[in-house]
């Protein structure tokens, strides 16, 4: 609990006057364009999602990064142009995500763009399978000022472990967890706030209570159990758990399967958030990993430009008025996210 508080504390020193305001105005905008079905859009994000690479080291089956599937182009995020897109949103910016698809620590400028957000004061997380996370980089980590860290640890045996990590090795996973908790206290820092993330599949569900003791040896802060999104679900699929509270997925009388969550005709993520991809592309959500909605190009239009713009209107409205109609919301659902003390 105290871990929790203090990163909670550790976000509020981030709000300013214009972070306030901004967050106030996108906050209003939304709530306006739900009861009256017509998109209006003020303020810019609060939360964007940063894209630093596309590739990765696993294979893991129901990721587009894992199965080498994307159509768009894939390569590493540049510092030159991300510090030019953070200079011009930093003012209004609440939180960034260093993640989209890939696997971030392979962008060797990574930590370096971190460090640079950090600086001006904005909250930071990212997510990492673990495999990265040497002395050095975690040294490094902490030293970056990098606010949350995530840990995919989807096992807590490696046979489990690798029956979806494909080519992944958990005991180099468990080694980095223990490189960022030894450099956190040898440093004298209260960041990163870390987190165990356990994706909840059928052949991992059984090892549920054997990653909070994992997390409490190593003296992770939280752990977050997270509910897979399954492409394709609705005859069945191996991934989807026994346990229901943990699928997304519910099982209907003729055997098939369905999303548990009404798809609502709106969606607060469309207004406070967005994901620009490592080339620049301005895409709506974290469900478009392949940028197939692209929204608007960084290298031609500026963020605002983009944010107000036609296609973001038109995408908006869309929304408003069917998910049902929209390829990347037809699967979406948080589902059931579980967050726990360590």
């Amino acid at each position: 609990m105290k871990a929790q508080l203090w990163d909670t504390l550790n976000f509020i020193t981030k709000l300013r006057p214009r972070r306030l305001w901004n967050a106030a105005l996108v906050t209003a905008s939304y709530y306006r364009s739900k009861w009256s079905g017509r998109p209006v859009q003020w303020g810019l994000p609060m939360t964007i999602s940063f894209e630093p690479t596309t590739a990765c080291n696993l294979r893991c089956p129901e990721c587009p990064s894992g199965l080498r599937a994307f159509t768009r182009p894939t390569g590493n995020l540049r510092e030159d142009f991300f510090r030019h897109t953070i200079d011009n949103l930093s003012k209004h910016l609440l939180c960034l995500i260093f993640y989209f698809q890939g696997e971030p620590y392979i962008n060797p400028g990574f930590l370096e763009m971190v460090q640079y957000a950090h600086r001006r004061g904005i909250y930071t997380i990212t997510s990492t399978n673990g495999h990265f996370l040497s002395e050095e980089n975690a040294r490094k980590t902490i030293e970056s000022g990098l606010d949350r860290l995530i840990i995919s640890v989807d096992g807590a045996t490696q046979a489990t472990y690798e029956s979806y990590r494909k080519e992944g090795r958990l005991e180099v996973v468990l080694q980095g967890a223990r490189n960022v908790v030894k450099w956190k206290r040898q440093l004298r820092s209260r960041t990163p706030h870390i987190v165990f993330q356990f994706l909840v599949v059928q052949p991992n569900e059984h090892e549920i209570p054997d990653i909070y003791r994992l997390a409490r040896a190593i003296g992770v802060d939280e752990v977050k159990l997270k509910t897979a999104q399954i492409y394709d679900y609705a005859q069945g699929n191996p991934l989807i758990p026994t346990i229901e509270r943990y699928a997304r997925y519910a099982r209907m009388p003729d055997g098939s399967y369905r999303i548990k969550n009404k798809l609502l005709n709106h969606c607060w993520k469309l207004w406070h958030s967005c994901v620009i991809t490592w080339d620049g592309v301005v895409v709506p959500c974290c469900f478009d990993k392949d940028a197939t909605h692209r929204l608007g190009s960084l290298r031609d239009v500026t963020f605002q430009g983009i944010w107000q713009g036609a296609a973001y209107r038109q995408f908006r409205t869309q929304l408003l008025r069917g998910r049902r109609h929209i390829d990347i919301c037809t699967n979406c659902t948080e589902g059931c996210k579980v967050w726990e003390k360590a």
